[in-house]
Formats: C-alpha cells, sequence, structure tokens
C-alpha cells in the first residue's frame, strides 16, 4: 500500500514538473490567447516579436531583490514643517495636462537591452519636476546614462539597481543632462541604442542585457558646458507611503514620481484598459514614473497612469494603466520622490 501510494505521489510530481515545463512561451500565440480569455479590464496583444529571448525580456526588469534596504525615509519626516497634505483629490488626474509647458512629462524614452529601468524611472520624473517647480522656466533632460554608470552606491548598473538611492544620488552628488541615443542632446546621452520588438522595424535585434557604460566625468565634445557645471541637484529626497490618497497629494503637489513592482509575463502583452495581472510567471522588480490616475470604463475601474521606458511602441503609446487602491503588483509599495534645488 505504502509503495503504491509513494509511486502515485511520484507520478503527481513528475505531472506537475512536466505542466510547468510545457506551459507555453509567453510571446507564443498559445499564451496570448490563454491571457485574453483571462483579462477582463484589459485589452492583450504583441508588442514583442517571437524572436525576442526571454533573456532580453527579463533582463528589462532592473529593480534588484535589495532594493527596498535602500528605501528613502518618508516624506513627513524629511520635510517637517513643508509637508504638504489634505488637497481635494479629483476623479482623474493627468501631469500631461497639468503642466502643459513641460514637455518631459509626455516623454517616453527606450532604455535599450540593459536592466537600467532603475535610473530612468528617477530621471524622467527628475526631469519633470524641475520644470513644473521652475513654473515651466528650466527645462532640464536628465541624463540616466550619467546616472546608471557613475552612481555607483545604486546598485549594479545594467544588471540592476536601487531607485531610492537614485534620488540620495541627485541630492548628494547632481546628474548632468543627457537625451536619448543618438540624439546629440546634452552632457551626456544614453549610450545604448534602443531595440526591435517589432521584426519589421529599423532598430537593431534585442538581444540578452547590455553591458554599463563607463562612467565618465566628462560632457560630450559638441556639449559647450563643462560636466561639473551642468550639473542639477535635488534638495530633498524621500519615500510616500503605501497610501493611494498620500501618493496622489505627492503627484498633484510635486510631479509625477517613480515607483516600483513586481512584473508577471501577462504584462508583457498589454495595450489597452487597465492591467490586472491574470496569468504568468513572476519576472522580476521594475520601476516606472506614475504621473497621474483616473477611471476607466463604464464600470469605472481605478487605475494609476504610468509611462515605461520600452520605447513608444510599446502598450499604449508608451504608457500603460494598472489597477489602483489594492496595491496591486506591489505598485503603492516603493514610491520614491524629491524635489529639486532651483
Amino acid at each position: 500500500m505504502k509503495l503504491l501510494l509513494l509511486v502515485a505521489v511520484a507520478t503527481a510530481m513528475v505531472v506537475l514538473a512536466l505542466g510547468e515545463d510545457s506551459s507555453p512561451s509567453m510571446l507564443s500565440d498559445e499564451f496570448i490567447e490563454l491571457v485574453r480569455s483571462k483579462a477582463k479590464t484589459w485589452t492583450v496583444g504583441r508588442n514583442f516579436d517571437k524572436s525576442v529571448s526571454e533573456e532580453h525580456i527579463r533582463g528589462l526588469m532592473g529593480v534588484h531583490p535589495d532594493a527596498h534596504k535602500f528605501a528613502l525615509p518618508e516624506k513627513r519626516e524629511v520635510l517637517g514643517d513643508l509637508y504638504q497634505g489634505a488637497k481635494d483629490i479629483p476623479e482623474e488626474f493627468d501631469a500631461r495636462k497639468a503642466w502643459p509647458n513641460c514637455p518631459t512629462i509626455g516623454e517616453i524614452r527606450d532604455q535599450g537591452s540593459c536592466g537600467s529601468c532603475w535610473a530612468f524611472g528617477a530621471v524622467e520624473a527628475m526631469s519633470d519636476r524641475v520644470c513644473i517647480h521652475s513654473q515651466g522656466k528650466v527645462n532640464f533632460h536628465f541624463s540616466a546614462d550619467d546616472l546608471v554608470s557613475c552612481c555607483h552606491t545604486c546598485g549594479f548598473g545594467c544588471n540592476g539597481g536601487f531607485p531610492g538611492a537614485a534620488w540620495s544620488y541627485w541630492t548628494r552628488k547632481g546628474i548632468v543632462s543627457g537625451g536619448p541615443y543618438g540624439s546629440n542632446q546634452g552632457c551626456r546621452p544614453y549610450e545604448i541604442s534602443p531595440c526591435e520588438h517589432h521584426v519589421n522595424g529599423t532598430r537593431p535585434p534585442c538581444s540578452g542585457g547590455g553591458g554599463t557604460p563607463k562612467c565618465q566625468h566628462l560632457c560630450q565634445s559638441s556639449y559647450n558646458v563643462e560636466y561639473s557645471k551642468d550639473k542639477h541637484f535635488g534638495s530633498k529626497s524621500y519615500s510616500v507611503r503605501r497610501n493611494v490618497r498620500e501618493i496622489q497629494e505627492e503627484i498633484m503637489t510635486n510631479g509625477p514620481v517613480e515607483g516600483a513592482f513586481t512584473v508577471y509575463e501577462d504584462l508583457i502583452l498589454y495595450k489597452d484598459g487597465v492591467y490586472q495581472h491574470e496569468h504568468g510567471k513572476e519576472l522580476g522588480g521594475h520601476a516606472i514614473r506614475i504621473l497621474g490616475w483616473g477611471v476607466w470604463g463604464e464600470e469605472k475601474v481605478p487605475y494609476w497612469l504610468i509611462g515605461n521606458s520600452w520605447n513608444t511602441d510599446w502598450g499604449d503609446n508608451g504608457f500603460f494603466r494598472i489597477l489602483r487602491g489594492q496595491d496591486h503588483c506591489g505598485i503603492e509599495n516603493s514610491i520614491s520622490a524629491g524635489l529639486p534645488k532651483l
């Protein structure tokens, strides 16, 4: 009897293991159809060609597992008497519309084959905030290249980093300017080329993770400002508690924030609507920029409005919405922000 029981258990374990191994690849048509059958609040579609490797996609998730150890002090502690709260919260808010004179808010960058999302979410929100707090007078495009290559306390460059440490570095060391790859804009434009998610595009194919650029305290020769003089700084850096209202108050008052959350395989297929995880394995931690919120459809599904860093051919022109109010995939649990020094 015991022998029969052991055989049955062993057989069940083999079946389970085979079932896991035989689950369809996240870029297969079968996986897309499976997720499509389950997703009720969002539209599913293909963003990456089947030829893109799983290694490349996993490599985009650049929030290191130890990032929580580098979380910043809470906003109330840092700002003290300067803390602002208790605003009337509207049903919908979009930072792009609230501050139309700040073009970076509507920008979608491309991290290329590098796990630098932790740096992108930070420099994007920093760029927005400098413009917002200067009433549109200062437009400064913070360099992801400078942050990912020179902040040695931020983690491991293209192999993942700590969003909180990026904001701390901004206040301590400052960050220079730099536009997208090939733009020739600013002191240190991004050095890692965008890659082609689609087969028929003009960019090079997406491969595995790229190497971290070398830290150089030097601006490109066509830029006429010295590296040390191009640095812009933050005056304060802090985290915002896992509280929907406090996150909303922060965005309304000071501009977009950096958030981090857990990505599952089905998010790769997002096209429109309000994402809720339905099926697939965990891929890793990912940092993004949260720039607003609202409600979706007749059911009024509450969402956060988010800018990603996978180029404009992913998702809804590079943006996506995720369920708000339930800390879905940890989206409300790791909010980093700060104030610029003007």
